[in-house]
């Protein structure tokens, strides 16, 4: 046997939600924050956990990457590539380090597994001046300098 309940006309037609949530509209588009801003002018500010841009760190102009390989391992995105050579010590280093900037999720991961804290993400979160894709080596190296 079911229990019906009398639901009068404001129950019926939900007009009490309706009227809740035209108050709150009204008070945040009246009376709320603004959170609009103007870009080129103003620049938003982040956190200092923000990951964005990678770079590469350089001791005396030369690589701190040896080319170990952990890097593209751990990459759940699968965004970097490189291919390693010797130098004349006997030492690895990349002849060709690439990230793919548009599969890059920015998870941080690179920069956690590398042993020889070489790949870094900067707070750079600006990308529109890239039109190429695929950052390289020398891209990578020339970052380090705009870090902020």
């Amino acid at each position: 046997m079911q229990i019906q309940r009398k639901t009068d006309l404001i129950q019926k037609f939900y007009l009490r939600e309706i009227l809740t949530g035209l108050f709150i509209t009204l008070k945040n588009l009246f009376f709320g924050k603004k959170v609009t801003i103007q870009y080129p002018e103003q620049r938003r500010q982040y956190s200092n956990r923000f990951r964005g841009l990678h770079y590469i760190k350089a001791v005396n102009g030369v690589e701190n990457c040896t080319a170990c390989m952990l890097c593209p391992t751990v990459c759940p995105a699968n965004c970097i590539h490189i291919e390693a050579g010797e130098r004349d010590d006997k030492e690895k280093y990349p002849v060709r380090f690439e990230i793919d900037i548009l599969r890059c999720c920015f998870c941080g991961m690179c920069e956690e597994a590398c042993p020889k804290d070489a790949i870094k993400l900067s707070n750079i979160g600006e990308m529109t001046q890239a039109q190429r894709v695929v950052y390289d080596k020398q891209m990578l190296m020339e970052q380090r300098g705009s870090k902020l």
